[in-house]
């Protein structure tokens, strides 16, 4: 059976495909990915991940591959609605990682925890057990490792057979890494959850919910990280909203 059997069809947001999913049409599409024993590297995009891809043809190219692509970032979904095109919701990646390992707890699916550093993945693991007791977990490992040891890595976690992997590392070596996943024949979802593990371990609080609904978490998490995060998100939404106002006038024309 085709995972994408009616859920709705990708739809072009700047340039950029995107299943207009709701969390729980992802669920579902992952649900039906692992219970296949597919592999699949799922994927969020939020206006950083479209500058990489305007940046970077290898990233282009490995989004427009993944077999789903959700919108993870409010400015995605608003320039949808900007654009007339229907994105229903925000699949942020730290709450389709809660999701997905509900999901793997009643489903009896197995899942492994890869990136971050030791102490912090090595935490997410011991939250993700109190939070779901009777999940399986295949194992779990730091990010901290160079793109000569991909293969050494892929072994490592192919050898448990996990269902689904969550990997927490940052870009593009977290998307060069699954992609090196499918090179070598695994049947595994593969999830980029970016620094999920961080929030999930407790190392890093998550912006409270009405920042949350406001589409102002990027701004608590600049508040956090000001150093590493102040030009992603100044510079950046700044270079991502001229590309939507340029995308607006082109559609008056």
């Amino acid at each position: 059976m085709d995972f994408r059997a009616d859920l709705p069809e990708r739809v072009n947001v700047l340039g950029v495909p995107i299943d207009p999913w709701t969390m729980t049409q992802t669920v579902e599409a992952a649900d039906r990915i692992v219970s296949e024993g597919l592999f699949a590297h799922l994927i969020g995009v939020n206006a950083d991940k479209l500058l990489q891809m305007r940046d970077d043809p290898w990233m282009d190219t490995c989004v427009r591959r993944c077999e789903v692509v959700n919108a993870d970032g409010a400015s995605m979904v608003m320039a949808a609605e900007r654009l007339g095109i229907s994105v229903p919701e925000r699949v942020a990646g730290v709450d389709l990682m809660q999701e997905l390992c509900a999901l793997a707890e009643r489903k009896g699916y197995s899942v492994y925890l890869l990136g971050a550093k030791e102490e912090v993945v090595t935490e997410a693991a011991k939250s993700l057990k109190r939070d779901f007791p009777a999940i399986s977990l295949a194992g779990y490992r730091d990010g901290y490792f160079s793109e000569d040891q991909f293969d050494r890595v892929v072994e490592e976690v192919m050898s448990v057979a996990p269902a689904i992997v969550f990997v927490g590392i940052t870009s593009p070596k977290k998307e060069r890494l699954i992609e090196r996943f499918r090179e070598h024949g695994a049947s595994s979802a593969f999830v980029g959850v970016g620094g999920s593990f961080d929030v999930v371990s407790g190392c890093i609080p998550r912006a409270p919910m009405w920042m949350q609904r406001a589409n102002l978490e990027w701004l608590f998490r600049m508040a956090q990280e000001p150093r590493r995060l102040v030009k992603r998100y100044i510079v950046g939404n700044a270079r991502f909203f001229r590309i939507l106002h340029e995308a607006e006038r082109a559609q008056r024309r």
